[in-house]
């Protein structure tokens, strides 16, 4: 395929007429795709690469089926969604079927971010409240209403930047956060610190609207939290008036395996009353939703003002949503995301057996994340360790990204068509790269030799915190990634429950 322009062109026509704050990956050398199929795209030079980032397409990219139902459509009709229109109403039917009975009402949007703002709208609307409770490191969108609540955002803005009537509540991470894997109940634990923020604003005489969380933390880190959380926390939410929230942006339409929404790894008892989603609905087509129950839309409608979205829900929208359900059914891609998302589990735990590097790997079904640590005792983030394996991988065209509150959690998020071959080739190839970073800067040599003084040591959760947040990270300088603290054994690490598809 002939380009119109060089890379080099392409490039500094974006520097002058593209945002600054427009970011691309791989900064350094970034990478000038041009056509992708499946789980792969192919550069200008056609050098193949392997998508392990992209949750968009979700069924893979360009996808024939779903390319078929777009293109049949756009040849008949595209309109608003105030013309009765067969699409609307057939998607909202099966779309809805997916869910708890009692989220019945569709609106349609166009990105995950409308999705969370209306769903702000209409947790606001309710009961006439105003405050949200966020967590920790959460992202939920680039809109102004979002930047407010989303401190994976707003905390780059100063210290100032919290708006009052926002209210975070920690992280349920159980590796890093206030409760960890040894703690009886963190579930309970993290739910508690929810009430706490309840009461004090109560006492400060202001009104809960929602808390809103990602049914499993993204950029937060893929953080999955403890069975039970969700329940205990929409229990006090409730209480006072509030609604819950489970953004599914980046996690729903079967990404976890057995279930299509990831906020039902809490468990049957669970339903939220709003829940947003986008990226993955249109397999790279804009579009989004909100669902919720015939109760709050109601109480949204009875504002009095209309809502109209003018390409929210379009009949070309429509069929490509319609096209996707259709394809993780037929190709069974739920089923898909279990099988190869716990082989890549097995192969990445071999890892951490065997890698002082790898702190821990959590994940359900393709929703993995890598956390990598300088020191598997105190836990202290490796983020320039990170940074350079993900450039290592790249030129091994191999696509993979680092994010978290210190950047140094890999993120496997494939489209659901990654295969076996495919975990197994990734895994090898960071096996590799590790061994190489490890050997260059004696890592492993360190770890055996402190292995048995290590054992004698226990650190508190909160100093092991406070280190890993404070640790200065160095510029690396190839593979030399400077090792600073001993590390901790196999049998000093503490078991921790995951969740398995």
């Amino acid at each position: 395929m002939e380009e119109r322009y060089s890379k080099a062109e392409t490039l500094a026509l974006r520097r002058k007429h593209i945002g600054p704050s427009c970011k691309v990956f791989f900064a350094k050398d970034p990478l000038k795709i041009v056509r992708a199929q499946g789980q792969y795209m192919f550069d200008e030079k056609g050098e193949k690469y392997l998508d392990c980032i992209n949750n968009v397409a979700h069924v893979g990219h360009s996808h024939p089926y779903v390319i078929k139902a777009a293109t049949k459509q756009m040849e008949l009709l595209n309109t608003n969604s105030r013309f009765l229109h067969d699409n609307l109403v057939q998607y909202a039917q099966r779309l809805t079927a997916t869910l708890p009975e009692k989220l019945s009402v569709c609106y349609f949007v166009n990105s995950g971010s409308e999705a969370n703002d209306l769903a702000l709208r209409l947790a606001r609307q309710y009961h006439g409240h105003q405050d949200v409770i966020t967590l920790e490191n959460a992202y939920h969108g680039h809109v102004t209403s979002l930047i407010d609540i989303s401190p994976y955002k707003f905390n780059q803005l100063g210290k100032d930047s919290k708006k009052e009537f926002v209210h975070v509540a920690p992280s349920p991470d159980i590796y890093r956060g206030k409760y960890r894997e040894d703690h009886p109940d963190p579930a309970s634990a993290y739910a508690e610190e929810v009430k706490k923020i309840i009461e004090e604003t109560q006492k400060n005489g202001r009104k809960i609207a929602a808390f809103i969380a990602e049914s499993m933390q993204s950029c937060g880190g893929q953080v999955i939290p403890p069975v039970g959380y969700f329940q205990k926390v929409a229990e006090y939410v409730r209480a006072v008036g509030g609604v819950f929230i489970a953004d599914e942006v980046q996690v729903g339409f079967g990404r976890v395996g057995k279930h299509f929404w990831a906020f039902q790894l809490q468990g049957e008892d669970f339903v939220p009353d709003i829940v947003t989603m986008g990226k993955p609905i249109g397999n790279g087509h804009p579009m989004s939703c909100v669902v919720t129950t015939r109760e709050i839309a109601e109480s949204f409608g009875a504002s009095g003002l209309e809502y109209f979205n003018t390409f929210g829900g379009n009949p070309v929208s429509c069929a490509i949503g319609l096209a996707v359900l259709d394809v993780i059914e037929k190709e069974d891609l739920q089923g898909n995301a279990t099988r190869v998302g716990n082989y890549l589990l097995e192969l990445l735990d071999e890892q951490k057996e065997k890698h002082p590097l790898v702190g821990d790997i959590r994940g359900v079904g393709l929703f993995v994340g890598v956390d990598l640590v300088k020191d598997q005792q105190k836990r202290t983030p490796a983020t320039a360790e990170a940074l350079h394996l993900i450039y290592k991988l790249k030129e091994q065209q191999i696509l993979l990204s680092a994010d978290g509150p210190h950047r140094n959690i890999l993120k496997f998020k494939p489209p659901m068509c990654f295969t076996m071959e495919d975990a197994k080739h990734v895994v090898e190839t960071i096996d590799a790269l590790l061994t190489e970073m490890e050997e260059a800067t004696g890592m492993k040599t360190e770890n055996n030799a402190s292995t048995n003084a290590q054992c004698k040591t226990k650190t508190t959760e909160g100093s092991s915190q406070a280190e890993g947040a404070n640790e200065s990270i160095g510029h690396m300088n190839g593979a030399a990634c400077r090792q600073e603290n001993g590390l901790y054994s196999k049998k000093c690490s503490l078991s921790s429950k995951r969740i398995r598809t």
